[in-house]
């Protein structure tokens, strides 16, 4: 069974019909994790407990992008699409429980270091919770919990990796909705359950994201048994698939060991801000992370499978128009969802958040750092689309030493605002070094791909940023004057009716059927 063939002028419209079927999927998933923020501020506010939990939550997320959506995922994915298209599907689902056998028993193994070391790292990560002991402990006791989760999440990663390239979109993009669903609900159940036993409610929260990372990996698992694959132990340590994958995922350990430096900083330097910073800064980004997942996460599952193929069969021209596409349609999301949130956090995060023990102060607090965090939407967004051609290419170095710059711009930035903006620098910091890793890594792709940014896409470009400008002036001339929850949509439907009548055609790719309908 051969992968289909498509044409250049075809590759940005496929693309973007693929990622539009994971965006349903992704739309739902992003509101129940808002649901779940709003659940955690409700509940628990900006405090004591919220701190300990996005501590306990964040120490497993370090390793989450190196073991799942990262690295290991990507690489894979690569591996299992080059291997389908040259080999068939025997050999591509024998490499895939190769793969699965043997990355399961190393994050298993570092899920087993993690719970017996959970101390030394909550005191490495969080070194002023130390002050606080009742705080501390809270936090060790959450981060064992929590740990088990890096073991799901990745496995899963694997798994949706296999069905992305078998052209399943949509229900592995849906099984992220079902984890926060699981969360939201048997966290809460157990929150009022703990206190009868004795524990702390909080500790319930933290067993419902447990629970919900291993359903998400049976999701998964189930709709790849329904394509035919079957599970079977294979500690095939030294077969292609896993040497393959890891020569791939080898450079990216750095890169990604630099991303991870960025999180540990952050938490570092926010967690000395006094008591909320971290709070704050975990909503606002959650907060810039809802327009991501709508668009970037959607474009790379998406690009990733179509490049890897396109480079097997050494067709560059059709990469080109692929990444080109991509790249635009992206942009069209991520400039005037950037827009909007710089312009209207402070309603946004009121409509959203201000209930229960959020606090009026949290609300300006979480909007100010949501500002700053907006301005790196786009890049981020742009980051998502370029980093999967790196890896179709089989280059993962210069994703890596993209990190490491942005490490060193982000520590920078923060040491030299922290003493003017305290927890705001942190936002800043963020927000500027995914710019410079971002225009690193299309500088560089633009020498390896001839014509990758042509006269076309940066008339596109322009078009869109005007687009953007104009729905700005909109929405600063309403935001007093109209409810946020009509506003944001009907900044949307002026700058789509401007991108029809300007173009460019990529900006109503995701949106096609809708307008048609």
């Amino acid at each position: 069974m051969q992968a289909e063939k498509l044409s250049p002028s075809k590759s940005g419209q496929k693309i973007a019909h693929r990622a539009r079927s994971v965006t349903a999927a992704v739309i739902l998933s992003r509101l129940l994790g808002l649901v779940r923020e709003q659940v955690l501020a409700a509940f628990l506010g900006a405090g004591r407990e919220m701190d300990a939990f996005v501590v306990g939550y964040r120490i497993p997320n370090l390793l989450r992008d190196l073991f799942a959506e990262g690295a290991l995922g990507m690489a894979f994915t690569r591996v299992f699409s080059a291997t389908w298209e040259k080999e068939g599907k025997a050999v591509a689902f024998e490499a895939a429980r190769e793969a699965l056998t043997v990355f399961g028993t190393l994050v298993l193994g570092v899920v087993l270091l993690g719970e017996v070391l959970a101390p030394q790292v909550v005191g490495l990560i969080a070194p002023k919770f130390h002050n606080f002991p009742h705080k501390f402990t809270l936090t060790v006791l959450l981060t064992r919990i929590m740990w088990p989760f890096l073991l799901f999440i990745s496995l899963s990663a694997i798994l949706a990796g296999m069905l992305n390239t078998l052209g399943v979109f949509f229900w592995p993009a849906l099984s992220s909705a079902l984890f926060n669903l699981l969360t939201i609900t048997g966290g809460l159940a157990l929150y009022f359950l703990f206190p009868l036993l004795g524990l702390p409610a909080v500790a319930g929260f933290a067993v419902g994201v447990l629970l919900g990372g291993a359903f998400q990996m049976g999701f998964n698992g189930l709709f790849l048994a329904r394509k035919g694959f079957s599970f079977r132990l294979r500690p095939a340590f030294h077969s292609p698939a896993v040497k393959e994958t890891l020569r791939l995922v080898g450079p990216s350990v750095l890169g990604l060991s630099a991303v991870q430096l960025n999180v540990f900083l952050n938490t570092y330097f926010a967690t000395s801000c006094g008591e909320g910073a971290v709070s704050w800064l975990a909503y606002a980004f959650r907060l810039m992370y809802v327009p991501l997942g709508l668009f970037g996460v959607g474009l790379s599952l998406a690009l990733l499978p179509t490049a890897s193929r396109e480079v097997a069969r050494g067709d560059l021209k059709a990469l080109q128009e692929s990444f080109s596409s991509s790249l635009l349609v992206g942009l069209s999301l991520s400039l005037p969802s950037a827009a909007g949130l710089a312009l209207l956090s402070q309603p946004i995060v009121r409509l959203i958040f201000e209930h229960g023990r959020f606090l009026p102060s949290d609300t300006l607090h979480t909007a100010q750092a949501l500002s700053l965090f907006a301005l790196g939407l786009p890049f981020y967004g742009a980051t998502k689309v370029i980093v999967p051609v790196y890896y179709a290419l089989g280059n993962t170095l210069l994703p890596a030493l993209s990190s490491l710059l942005a490490v060193g711009v982000n520590l920078l930035v923060i040491l030299l605002t922290l003493p003017l903006l305290h927890y705001k620098a942190i936002a800043l910091g963020t927000a500027v070094s995914l710019a410079a890793q971002c225009l690193f890594l299309l500088t560089l792709l633009q020498f390896r791909l001839s014509c990758l940014l042509s006269r076309r896409f940066l008339l596109g470009l322009g078009k869109i940023l005007g687009a953007t400008f104009f729905m700005g002036v909109e929405a600063a001339i309403l935001k007093d004057r109209v409810p946020v929850w009509v506003l944001i949509p009907l900044c949307g439907g002026f700058f789509l009716l401007l991108a029809r009548l300007w173009g460019p055609e990529e900006a109503l790719y995701f949106w096609k059927r809708p307008l048609k309908k």
